[in-house]
């Protein structure tokens, strides 16, 4: 029976004899003593093994790194001078009396406090990568996380229910994961990439406040921040509009960090509207971190005799923009270059640039190929509007504006964290009043920003017929440092404005009833207001243990081509399970003979 997890023996159990169990982090013979750190989730505690019990030193010379022992010893205190701080076991050793070893192991294809480890190792060996503390300390961290939001919400009166994992598959964004019928020949499900409809639904059932804790699913490419099945935390209420809404959540979030990291975030969370985030940062989860802000340029640049920035002034859908770096007249010709390698990553097509040596000098303290190009007047403004000083540097964007905010927004946080402007902080806002819909140029046609049941702001919905890209919705997203760990909206309620905004989609009432009957219908039964929002809870707990990928805080991920590499999937199935699921594979093109 065991006394007390082996990471947890401290100086409170001296002179006590515990019994301990784990595997064998390591195993150092001291000249005829045998030293074993025994780990377990806990951490680790240093067992002595003395030639003067024969019985217990013989199996402990056997013993190898992550065999699993059981050791019954004395608790007694380490000699002066190897007391080990970092550790709660650091005061302490145990002498042991007996060793079993309940089993062996191969061995391990890396040591478990090896930091330089391949990824793909990692993932082929997950079941052993786990043991690694910092890996145990990431799960742990995850479950204190889920635990903290459950407690928050019970209180809030919400309760847990589970929505389906098969179920049809609708348009929402990404591609679905489609698992074929047996019983149903030719027919599919899918694999929700979230429980949007059916949350609606609960509170047409009346049930006013849910939430889940669930598995969602996104066949779409994947990055450090993505996954084909992710965790979400998903919520919904009645009766609340977004101040309400966005109150109650940040209360959780602003809770969760006070809780598990004795973090006390901002109160209340700034708010700046989708305008004013893609106007200041190019981005609609900007890092508040990093300082820098763009310039807004366009209107200058409209007559300049350079092209580069007239022809994208004045262009359907164009900006020029600036980026004033602080002090950035020292950055070399090489470093510049770089810069410019990295924006076209995003599009850009070049990056110019105006190095500030003497702003009070007017064009004659500029220095930059392209300031012959530029009239005083727009030099003036440049400076003027930046703020620049004398040592700084300005660089510019000029190109479709999606072009600009994308190559400029990512390049701000670069340099911001390069050049040593990023606090170290945690800076959360909100990002709020997002546009109804995005316009699809190469289809030629709208799509919904967030999804087709976010409601438009009251007063827009006459826009809906008339002139979709005015519209605004009831839409808000949750970012921290840069990275969006939550976005919600007001949903439609009604079922009139739900078919206008169908039609603003080009979904026609055939299609809408096709994919989203079920809901429509259930519109037509007193449908109460409601929204919600959903969290990652695989980025939140991400940037919670300072890892660079969520990977490193899910127990069995996928690789970045979503495979798992342990269990070898995804894999061929046999003739017999496709014949029942009414299958016939085709040959790929690639794998026909010539």
């Amino acid at each position: 029976m065991r006394t007390e997890y082996s990471g947890l023996v401290s100086s409170t159990h001296l002179g006590q004899t515990v019994t301990l169990y784990g595997w064998v982090h390591r195993r150092r013979d001291h000249g005829g003593v045998i030293f074993i750190d025994l780990r377990d989730r806990e951490g680790l505690v240093q067992v002595v093994c003395d030639p003067d019990n024969a019985a217990t030193f013989a199996i402990a010379e056997k013993i190898r790194s992550e065999f699993v022992v059981k050791v019954t010893g004395l608790v007694r205190g380490r000699p002066a001078g190897t007391v080990n701080a970092n550790l709660i076991s650091g005061e302490i050793e145990v002498l042991a009396r007996s060793i079993e070893i309940l089993n062996t192991s191969a061995t391990p294809p890396f040591q478990m406090d090896d930091e330089n480890l391949s990824e793909m190792v990692r993932l082929e060996y997950r079941y052993l990568d786990l043991r690694r503390p910092q890996m145990q300390k990431n799960l742990r961290l995850r479950y204190q996380v889920a635990m903290a939001v459950r407690k928050f919400l019970d209180a809030q009166g919400f309760i847990d229910i589970e929505t389906p994992m098969l179920t049809k598959s609708t348009p929402e964004g990404a591609r679905d994961y489609l698992v074929p019928s047996r019983v149903h020949a030719g027919e599919f499900f899918a694999l929700p990439q979230s429980p949007q409809l059916f949350k609606q639904l609960l509170m047409v059932a009346g049930f006013d406040r849910y939430y889940q804790i669930t598995k969602c699913f996104r066949d779409e490419d994947l990055r450090a921040d993505r996954q084909p099945e992710f965790t979400q935390i998903d919520i919904e209420t009645s009766f609340l509009g977004v101040a309400e809404i966005t109150a109650m959540m940040e209360a959780m979030i602003r809770g969760l960090f006070r809780e598990v990291l004795q973090i006390d975030l901002p109160n209340p969370f700034p708010r700046i509207t989708f305008a004013e985030a893609m106007l200041k940062y190019g981005s609609d989860k900007p890092d508040l971190r990093v300082p820098l802000q763009f310039t807004e340029l366009t209107d200058v640049m409209k007559t300049v005799d350079f092209k580069v920035f007239s022809g994208a002034a004045n262009a359907l859908n164009g900006r020029v923009a600036g980026l004033l770096i602080p002090g950035g007249g020292t950055l070399s010709r090489g470093e510049i270059d770089s810069y410019t390698e990295f924006v076209g990553i995003y599009g850009a097509r070049g990056l110019a640039y105006i190095k500030v040596n003497e702003a009070a000098k007017g064009r004659e303290g500029l220095q930059s190929p392209i300031v012959k190009n530029l009239s005083d007047e727009a030099l003036q403004a440049i400076v003027q509007r930046s703020g620049a000083k004398d040592g700084d540097l300005i660089f510019f964007g000029a190109d479709k504006a999606k072009v600009v905010n994308d190559a400029l927004g990512a390049l701000r946080v670069k340099i911001g964290h390069e050049k040593g402007h990023a606090e170290k902080a945690w800076r959360p806002l909100w990002v709020v009043d997002f546009p109804m819909f995005d316009w699809n140029e190469d289809e030629k046609r709208w799509d919904a920003l967030h999804h087709p049941f976010t409601s438009p702001m009251d007063g827009h919905e006459g826009f809906l017929d008339s002139d979709p890209g005015k519209a605004l919705a009831k839409a808000y997203d949750m970012v921290l440092n840069g990275w969006e760990i939550g976005g919600g909206s007001v949903r439609i309620h009604r079922q009139e404005v739900q078919s206008k905004v169908f039609s603003a989609l080009n979904i026609g009432p055939e299609d809408a009833k096709q994919k989203f009957g079920f809901l429509l219908d259930a519109l037509q039964f007193g449908a109460p207001p409601h929204g919600g929002l959903a969290f990652g809870l695989d980025r939140i707990v991400t940037m919670m243990a300072g890892a660079e990928s969520i990977r490193d805080v899910i127990a069995f991920p996928k690789t970045q081509r979503a495979q798992d590499l342990m269990c070898k999937a995804p894999s061929p199935v046999d003739e017999k399970q496709l014949r029942e699921l009414h299958i016939r594979l085709r040959q790929s093109e690639s794998a026909k003979p010539n």
